[in-house]
């Protein structure tokens, strides 16, 4: 997994989930030391352009207050953190009926969000995005404008200026090393000349990284999608999403998802040349915590059942299509073979059994006595299903799967992601090995408790892993992985997740899958009172 530098520096979850850390609001507007704006360059002016600046100091005086009292606003105004403060709550983003220029949160932990308001162009060329303010009325000759100096001998004034890498793991240094800047600029355009729109957007543009730890299934939901659900709820799908680093494959493989956030196509930051202008822009996304979206944060009090019912819009239609095809190939046998009854014709409909998947790996942390496990879980009841994913397998026939499923196990690593498939109620069974404790249960068994699974954790003994027969018994890989864990990133990745495997005690594991199938039963009991056929 993309995770790594998390295993050596956790935090310490509070009951919310969120981060006990306080961070001071920045404040994003610099008027330059003259107090109204910055020149980058200086020319002298003749005496017949100075008899023409006293005769606007008139106009400038009353826009000057007015750009002041602008300025206290931005200073009052809070975007709001990733998290909850003893004396605070986090603010959403500014309605569209705010126009400030340009306004920067950095306080989270986890991200830095820009917003801004204006006439503004994106300009791949530069990796920058430009807001063009104007000088009061567009119908008013600039103050500084002379014609007989012409446009490329004025001055030119710069508001302000940001860099912002639009990447939601802000703390972790050496995957934001690979994430480009984005140049946030104001300027006043008068005094230079505008980049021409290529194309003219009516919607804001909300614009992220799929650069980092993307191509991990854990980053890609964790890390983007979710964080996008979170930061655009309030726009209605009324956004175009615009994509640094962007993969064709990350569009193709969550283009079902993406259509059911956003009305729009997306846009390659890096990869259109064209200048796209847009009235608004958001730059990065909020995130609350692992794989989870904190209702308490969120415009319509949206949590992540919320965003689950998202996945179920968008992907029943593929599903169904899929079952389609599969109807028609069963017809098709049937037709062209002999006229043999059906089994449910001969010994009537087969008995009801909850449906268990087993989450497949292979290599590292893979479960060596899997077979019979299998076995076990069908003696005790379940239909047993074994799905092994991998980056090439069109989620839609996952989420088919688990959907359908009463209960899931698998061992932890970035496949469990796929808990988010699973319907509020069932179970989820992680199997946890030696020296992954805490991240188990951060990144996966909280954020299935928040979703409203039954989560188990299953806490390996030290023989039940393939080290209990790779060191002594009394080293400290066995007996305290902590200790091991705090030596970095390194020794957990090389030890703990790329050289163990999983030997289930099936004895002690029985009971998990005992009382999971006595679960399973008692809620379909549970439904099938509510909802009498």
């Amino acid at each position: 997994m993309g995770q790594h530098h998390r295993y050596h520096q956790p935090r310490q979850v509070e009951e919310d989930g969120e981060d006990d850390r306080e961070y001071s609001p920045t404040l994003v507007l610099d008027w330059g030391t003259n107090g109204f704006y910055k020149r980058t360059k200086r020319k002298l002016l003749p005496l017949l352009f100075l008899f023409s600046f006293v005769s606007c100091s008139l106009i400038l005086v009353p826009q000057l207050f007015s750009y002041s009292e602008t300025l206290s606003f931005l200073h009052s105004f809070q975007l709001g953190s990733d998290g909850p403060s003893a004396d605070q709550k986090a603010e959403p983003l500014p309605s569209s009926t705010s126009d400030e220029a340009l306004l920067c949160d950095r306080r989270a932990f986890r991200y830095d969000t820009c917003l801004m308001k204006g006439d503004i162009r994106i300009l791949a060329a530069s990796s920058s995005i430009i807001n063009y303010l104007p000088y009061g009325d567009h119908n008013e000759q600039a103050p500084f404008f002379n014609e007989d100096v012409g446009l490329e001998e004025v001055e030119e004034e710069e508001l302000h200026h940001e860099k912002i890498k639009p990447y939601t793991r802000k703390w972790e240094t050496s995957v934001m090393n690979t994430i480009r800047d984005v140049e946030l600029i104001v300027k006043k355009y008068h005094l230079t000349p505008r980049h021409e729109c290529d194309v003219r957007h009516t919607v804001p543009a909300v614009i992220f990284s799929t650069g980092g730890y993307t191509g991990n299934v854990y980053h890609e939901f964790n890390d983007g999608l979710i964080p996008l659900y979170i930061t655009t709820q309030h726009l209605k799908k009324k956004f175009v999403i615009v994509v640094a680093d962007y993969h064709r494959w990350w569009y193709s493989k969550y283009g079902d998802i993406l259509s059911h956030l956003t009305d729009y196509p997306p846009i390659d930051f890096y990869g259109d040349s064209r200048t796209h202008c847009f009235p608004e822009a958001i730059v990065g996304l909020k995130i609350h915590d692992e794989l989870t979206v904190n209702a308490s944060f969120m415009p319509g009090k949206e949590s992540i059942r919320d965003f689950r019912n998202i996945l179920d819009k968008a992907y029943w239609p593929r599903i169904k299509g899929i079952i389609e095809e599969e109807e028609g190939d069963r017809v098709a046998s049937l037709s062209s073979s002999s006229p043999i009854p059906l089994e449910e014709e001969v010994q009537g409909p087969k008995k009801w059994k909850p449906v268990l998947v087993i989450i497949s790996r292979n290599g590292s942390r893979s479960i060596t006595n899997e077979a019979e496990m299998v076995k076990l879980a069908e003696e005790i009841g379940f239909q047993v299903e074994i799905l092994k994913p991998d980056p090439t397998t069109e989620l839609a026939k996952i989420y088919r799967v688990l959907n359908n499923s009463d209960a899931m196990i698998g061992v932890h690593g970035a496949a469990m992601t796929h808990l988010l498939f699973m319907r509020p109620g069932t179970v989820f069974i992680q199997v946890i090995p030696l020296g992954t404790d805490w991240a188990a249960y951060t990144y996966y068994g909280e954020p299935a408790i928040k979703l409203g699974l039954k989560y188990v954790g299953y806490k390996l003994l030290p023989k039940e892993s393939s080290l209990y027969g790779e060191y002594d018994r009394n080293d400290p890989v066995l007996t305290d992985p902590d200790s091991v864990n705090a030596k970095g990133w390194q020794f957990t990745k090389k030890i703990y997740l790329d050289g163990q495997k999983v030997k289930l005690d099936l004895k002690r594991f029985r009971k998990r899958l005992a009382r999971t199938y006595e679960h399973t039963i008692a809620q379909r009991t549970r439904m099938q009172r509510q909802n009498p056929q």
